[in-house]
C-alpha cells in the first residue's frame, strides 16, 4: 500500500506542477542545456599510489576556474588512508576541445575542528565524503559528508551525522552548515536511510545546495521498477541559514534486478549549478544482473513548493516538485556505464562551448574504473 500511495502522490504532484506553472511569458526560461559533443575519456589506473596514498573512490570533483586546479575527494573511510582530497590537472585542447590527459599533483587530509583526521569506517565521528566544491566567492572548499547510521543489516554502526562543511585549501575545518531536523540520522526507521544521505552539492553566488541520494523513511519507499520515489534538496543562504527544501522526483528503476529478488540502489549521485535556479543532476542506479545505469537531468527550482516544514511526502496535501528534463542517457558514450558520482565545469572552449566533466568512483574495485568523461555543452552559465 505504501508503495502505491507514494507513486500516486508523486504523480499528482507532478501534474499539479504542470497545471500551475506560470506561462512562459510570465517566467522566461534560459536556453536549455544540451550536450553538443563527446570530447573524450581519461582514466586513472586501479590502485594508483600517490604520496603514500591509494588513489580511488573519487566521489566528487570540481575546478578552480582561476588557477585551473582540479579537486577530487575520495570516499575512502580509512580502508587505505584517512578521508582526503587530491589536487590535479585535466588537460584540454581549447581550440579543438580534445580531452587529452589527467594528472594527480597533490593530496590533503581532511581534518576535524580539533585538527585531527576523521576516524575510519564504523567508528563514532567518521566521515563519508561524497562531494566537493571549490567556492570561488570565498576561495575555500565545501564538501558533503553522507554520514552513517545503523540499520537492520548493520545494527552496530554508530551514528555520525551527515553534514555540509567548509574547509580551507589545507583541509582544515572552517564551518558546518546547520542541518535541518528532518535530515538528522537516527537509530530508528525515521529520517534518512543509511547510504542515501547527502550525495550532491552545488554552490552559487547566493546559495549552497545539497541533495539526498534517496528518500527518508517518512517520505516513502525507495525506487523500484514499478514506482519512483522522492529525495529532498536543501538550499542554504551563504550566511548559513536554511532557505528552503524542495522535492526531487526520482525515476523508477530503469530495469528490474536479475533475479527479481536481487539488490538495487538508485538515487541522485551529484548536483551541479547552472545558475541560481537551474542545476544538473546525475541519477545513478546499480541493479543486480544489469549493472549501472546513469541519466543526466536539468532541473529547475523556480516553480517548486518549499517542503521544509513537511514531515512526510508520502501522504498529505499535494506539492510541486522541481521540474526535470532529460539531457542524456550517459550509457550512450562509453558503455558499459560506470559508477558516475562526480560532475564539474571545465574550461570554456574557443567555440564558446562549456566543458562538462563527469567522473566515476571505482569503489576500489578492480571490476570498476576511475574514469573522467568530458563533453562540450551549450546553455551553460
Amino acid at each position: 500500500m505504501a508503495r502505491t500511495r507514494t507513486f500516486l502522490h508523486i504523480a499528482v504532484a507532478c501534474s499539479v506542477a504542470v497545471a500551475l506553472a506560470p506561462p512562459a511569458a510570465a517566467a522566461p526560461r534560459s536556453e536549455p542545456l544540451r550536450i553538443t559533443r563527446f570530447l573524450g575519456e581519461q582514466r586513472i589506473p586501479h590502485l594508483t599510489r600517490f604520496a603514500g596514498t591509494v588513489v580511488g573512490g573519487l566521489s566528487g570533483i570540481d575546478r578552480d576556474p582561476r588557477s585551473g586546479t582540479w579537486y577530487f575527494v575520495s570516499d575512502d573511510r580509512n580502508r587505505y588512508n584517512p578521508a582526503r582530497f587530491y589536487t590535479g590537472r585535466l588537460d584540454f585542447n581549447r581550440a579543438t576541445g580534445a580531452f587529452t590527459g589527467v594528472r594527480v599533483t597533490g593530496v590533503t587530509t581532511l581534518t576535524r575542528a580539533d585538527g585531527t583526521p576523521y576516524p575510519g569506517y564504523g567508528l563514532p565521528g567518521s566521515a563519508d565524503p561524497e562531494s566537493i566544491r571549490y567556492d570561488r566567492w570565498s576561495g575555500r572548499l565545501l564538501w558533503g559528508d553522507e554520514g552513517d547510521r545503523p540499520d537492520a543489516a548493520n545494527p552496530a554502526i554508530p551514528i555520525s551525522q551527515a553534514a555540509v562543511r567548509g574547509m580551507d585549501l589545507q583541509g582544515r575545518h572552517v564551518r558546518t552548515f546547520p542541518l535541518p531536523s528532518n535530515l538528522r540520522l537516527t537509530n530508528t526507521e525515521s529520517g534518512p536511510r543509511r547510504n542515501v544521505g547527502f550525495e550532491g552539492l552545488a554552490v552559487t553566488a547566493r546559495s549552497i545546495t545539497a541533495v539526498t541520494e534517496g528518500p527518508r523513511y517518512e517520505d516513502g519507499p525507495v525506487p523500484t521498477a514499478e514506482a519512483g520515489a522522492v529525495a529532498r534538496l536543501t538550499v542554504w543562504r551563504r550566511e548559513g541559514q536554511v532557505r528552503g527544501q524542495y522535492a526531487y522526483p526520482l525515476d523508477p528503476l530503469p530495469a528490474a534486478p536479475i533475479p527479481p529478488t536481487g539488490h538495487a540502489d538508485s538515487g541522485v549521485s551529484e548536483l551541479l549549478a547552472i545558475d541560481e535556479h537551474r542545476y544538473l543532476a546525475l541519477e545513478r542506479s546499480w541493479i543486480e544482473g544489469v549493472n549501472y545505469r546513469v541519466k543526466l537531468y536539468e532541473i529547475d527550482l523556480r516553480s517548486a513548493t518549499n517542503i521544509l516544514a513537511r514531515h512526510s511526502l508520502d501522504h498529505g496535501a499535494a506539492y510541486r516538485p522541481v521540474t526535470k528534463r532529460l539531457v542524456s542517457d550517459l550509457g550512450e558514450f562509453r558503455p558499459p556505464v560506470q559508477n558516475l558520482e562526480g560532475m564539474a565545469w571545465g574550461p570554456r572552449l574557443a567555440t564558446g562551448e562549456c566543458t562538462l566533466v563527469i567522473g566515476a568512483d571505482d569503489n576500489f574495485d578492480a571490476r570498476e574504473t576511475t574514469q573522467f568523461m568530458a563533453f562540450g555543452v551549450r546553455g551553460c552559465r
